[in-house]
């Protein structure tokens, strides 16, 4: 299974920490990174100062934030070889898995048990499959051989360790089938629980506190406590890892993915379509209609998908139960009872079903408080509350599970990317804010939540908190025509209805594109093609603030830059650049320096050396001796360069040439720089690491040769073209996260609407250059280029892709590109190549193109006199 971006982003935040955890200690690795720019702005209200374990203050402890539908677990599975890799240091760790309830952790057992399942995949392909998985109730069958061999998974709940007295807890009890265990440990070694007699127990907590176990907690603010914090000493991890929806402001949150990346990964259905009603029976009925256009939607659809209904009825004391909603559903909106499920406490009628089956007949499931913990099937898109949302408890549970997105992968059909809700209430603004809470409580922090509901009552006066999402002001024509020639033509934004006395009404509901106007005329009588033209333009005129230039099908089209490679004209793509060069890691010397690594001995520790940077590892006390005690007996240089081929193995290098590459490093490592073997086994991990980054630094210099060679070097040929250009259309960035501020944009290309956030606080120094932007009457139209998206504007750099802040359309026609920079980093390495490159996209535009860094403040001159400088004015 192939991660998402922000999977995969999050895993390179974590193995970061770890590896700079291993130099720095894990409160400065923390402090260092959380207060970077880009990861301070996309932790928010969750960056804090690093909390240490109480009991174990040098053992790495973080949160990773994900909203509910991101995939937890999945990047459980793959964090364990990261902490392996960047920090345990052993091939086979053991890890201690732990869940918040029974059910779930019998269900996260029984899929990393399942060689099929994703989870265990990634497992498997990290330790060769070399993997024993455990529930918590099984700890006696765990063997030393098992524990020396295989990467060893127990499955377990918090509640199981989390205790303040360890009698009668079968973990922390002695068991005669652990003995083995235990042989080979010093009688007299410290933090051991003991039986009355003084000797060490051979329980399983002891077993755990021996081989410090990377502990893995799943929504880990239901687990921290005091009382937790004794369990960890007990435990001794090495390493903890949290994985949550909704931390705790004091759970070390390192990395907070958002709502909108979920979106945007196809991860979840957005936005939810919130329907309110005023009584329940509305409130169904809307349920089953949406339902019923979800199914007519999803037969265009290659996959095969059935949405479902979840209902939520009221408990048995009140008015609307789950017996009087089923009969509801028979007698009034006639639905067959093989349709219904019932999933309550007392009635488990989805027990034992597969709702993916086609086979299945239920599309309608009717709960009170919870549906099954651990409950998932993406075919749930509907969800109806009979009850008050604002009062009612699991809202937030239900309304998660209509949220994830079928087969992860974006539909066809417009209609199956959101999700819906129906809803009965009295007070119309307070279910939107109470959705809104809910989505809180799923790990969307407060802006998402009110982006992500679109309410369907555009009658209605929904001002205030959800005024950005309401719809468009409509104007009508009357006039006489051919109504089923109008409705033949299929056309969105308008709709079309025929009165009693034969004349037909079009409502504009939003802006007339050139080409819909035209399709629209060419199917009017000939006397009302003018007055309908007339009415177009003055519904315009009257709108004009609210219609962006995009809706009305304006072009806004930038040239790329493009670079002959073998023959032919391309975008300039330094990864094409490499593509092109005949490179190999053969040309480059085999030998890793004493500055660049080196390992020193004492009698009691040694030391390596990373470029300055010294990490101490004290030798295998007894207590750390069964981590540390690894049989060498048949390693070699040879087979250290097997291990170490594999461990860094580049897709981009073949094998063979990285093979032979590292058997030369590991070669001078063990001759000319005299290194022992041995030595080199007990620091493999380090080793790895440094020649992964050797690796990356040779690649970087082939790169930036790369680079210069295709674009900068006199016999390069560059240009820009629009042949191969980009193109912003109207909807390109739905989904992103936007600004909400008070300010109104008058000019944006996509409207006020539609300004995909801006980097740091919405008043910060990327808005206020926007507001400049906006502001200048030399400005036709802009674009808030968002990064790193498909539809958004882009120049190479010789590691990576430049996406500018700003593309602004001129009154004169040409094209200003602007970046902005703050001064911490005006200055950089890193905006010194964006500039040199930017500058080459102006120079070979023949003046069609401009490019700027803005800065605050440059020579005396604020964000306006920099631009009207560049511009001419």
């Amino acid at each position: 299974m192939d991660l998402k971006l922000y999977q995969q982003n999050t895993l390179d935040i974590l193995r970061r920490f770890l590896e700079e955890t291993r130099i720095a200690g894990p409160k400065e690795a923390y402090l260092r990174m959380t207060r970077e720019p880009e990861l301070a702005a996309r932790l928010g209200r969750y960056a804090d100062e690093y909390r240490p374990l109480e009991k174990l203050p040098e053992v790495p402890y973080v949160c990773l934030r994900l909203p509910t539908g991101g995939g937890k677990t999945i990047l459980a599975s793959h964090a364990v070889a990261v902490a392996r890799d960047a920090w345990i240091e052993k091939d086979y760790p053991l890890v201690l898995w732990l869940t918040p309830t029974t059910t779930i952790r019998q269900q996260t057992a029984d899929a990393l048990k399942d060689h099929g399942h994703s989870y265990r995949k990634a497992l498997d392909d990290a330790f060769g499959g070399r993997v024993r998985i455990f529930d918590i109730a099984d700890f006696t069958h765990i063997h030393p051989h098992d524990l020396a061999t295989n990467l060893c998974v127990v499955v377990g709940t918090i509640q199981s360790l989390r205790v303040d007295k360890t009698e009668g807890r079968k973990v922390y009890a002695n068991h005669e089938e652990l003995e083995s265990h235990f042989t080979v440990i010093s009688p007299t070694l410290p933090n051991l629980e003991r039986a009355e007699d003084g000797k060490i127990k051979f329980s399983f907590a002891n077993l755990l506190h021996l081989h410090r176990p990377l502990m893995i907690v799943d929504e880990a603010h239901n687990a921290v406590t005091n009382l937790t914090r004794d369990m960890q000493s007990r435990v001794n991890p090495c390493a903890i890892i949290e994985f949550t929806a909704t931390p705790r402001l004091a759970s070390n949150t390192l990395y907070n993915v958002t709502a909108q990346e979920l979106k945007q990964a196809d991860m979840i259905k957005l936005p939810i379509m919130l329907t309110e009603h005023q009584s329940w029976q509305n409130a169904v009925n809307g349920a089953v209609n949406s339902r019923a256009s979800l199914e007519e939607a999803a037969k265009s659809e290659t996959a095969y998908i059935r949405p479902i209904v979840l209902f939520q009825a009221q408990p048995k004391n009140l008015e609307v139960t789950v017996e009087v909603l089923k009969r509801h559903l028979m007698e009034v909106e006639q639905i067959p009872e093989k349709r219904i499920a019932i999933a309550t406490g007392g009635q488990r009628e989805l027990d034992g079903l597969n709702l993916f089956d086609a086979a299945c007949p239920v599309d309608f499931i009717i709960t009170v408080e919870a549906l099954k913990e651990g409950w998932d099937c993406s075919f749930a898109y509907v969800f109806c509350s009979v009850a008050n949302i604002k009062n009612a408890t699991d809202v937030e549970q239900l309304l998660g599970r209509v949220l994830r997105m079928p087969y992860a992968t974006r539909r066809k059909a417009q209609e199956l990317n959101r999700a819906y809700a129906h809803v009965s209430t009295t007070t119309f603004n307070e279910a939107a804010l109470a959705l809104c809470d809910k989505l809180v409580a799923l790990g969307f922090d407060d802006e998402e939540a009110k982006d992500a509901i679109e309410r369907l009552q555009p009658e209605l006066d929904i001002g205030g908190l959800f005024a950005h999402a309401s719809k468009k002001p409509t104007f009508t024509h009357i006039f006489k025509g051919d109504v089923e020639a109008l409705k033949a033509q299929a056309l969105s934004g308008i709709k079309i209805e025929e009165s009693k006395d034969g004349k037909v009404t079009v409502s504009i509901e939003g802006a007339i594109s050139p080409d819909l106007q035209a399709a629209l005329i060419s199917s009017m009588p000939e006397g009302e093609k003018t007055g309908f033209s007339e009415a177009v333009a003055a519904f315009h005129h009257e709108h004009k603030a609210r219609i962006a230039p995009a809706e009305l099908g304006e072009r806004f089209i930038v040239p790329g830059l493009i670079a002959e490679v073998q023959g032919e004209f391309d975008f300039a793509d330094t990864d094409l650049f490499m593509e092109a060069m005949d490179w190999s890691l053969s040309a480059y010397p085999a030998r890793l320096e004493d500055g660049e690594f080196s390992v020193r001995e004492t009698p009691n520790t040694f030391e390596i050396d990373l470029d300055g940077n010294t990490i101490k590892y004290q030798r295998a006390n007894d207590e750390e001796q069964l981590a540390l005690d690894i049989d060498i007996e048949g390693w070699t240089p040879e087979n250290l360069a097997i291990w170490l081929d594999h461990q860094v193995r580049d897709i981009s290098i073949s094998q063979a040439d990285m093979l032979r590459w590292v058997r030369d490093v590991v070669g001078d490592l063990t001759g000319r720089r005299k290194i022992h073997i041995a030595a080199l086994m007990r620091c493999k991990f380090t080793l790895m690491r440094r020649l992964k980054d050797k690796i990356s630094s040779l690649k970087k210099q082939a790169r930036e040769g790369a680079y210069e060679l295709f674009l900068f070097k006199p016999e390069a040929r560059v240009s820009v073209s629009f042949d191969h250009a980009f193109a912003f259309k109207d909807g390109m960035y739905s989904g992103l996260k936007c600004y909400r501020g008070k300010f109104k944009f008058r000019k944006h290309f996509l409207g006020p609407d539609n300004i995909v956030a801006f980097d740091g606080a919405d008043n910060g120094e990327e808005y206020q250059c926007a507001q400049t932007i906006d502001g200048l009457s030399e400005t036709k139209y802009w674009l808030r280029n968002a990064s790193r998206h498909d539809a958004s504007f882009w120049l190479p750099t010789s590691s990576d892709k430049f996406y500018p802040d700003f593309v602004v359309l001129l009154n004169d026609g040409r094209l200003l590109v602007i970046d902005y920079k703050g001064g911490h980093i005006a200055d950089s390495q890193d905006t010194n190549e964006k500039r040199t490159i930017g500058q080459l996209w102006e120079k070979k535009s023949d003046g069609k193109g401009l490019f700027l860094i803005v800065e605050k403040e440059v020579d005396g001159m604020d964000m306006s006199a920099q631009l009207r400088r560049k511009i001419g004015s």
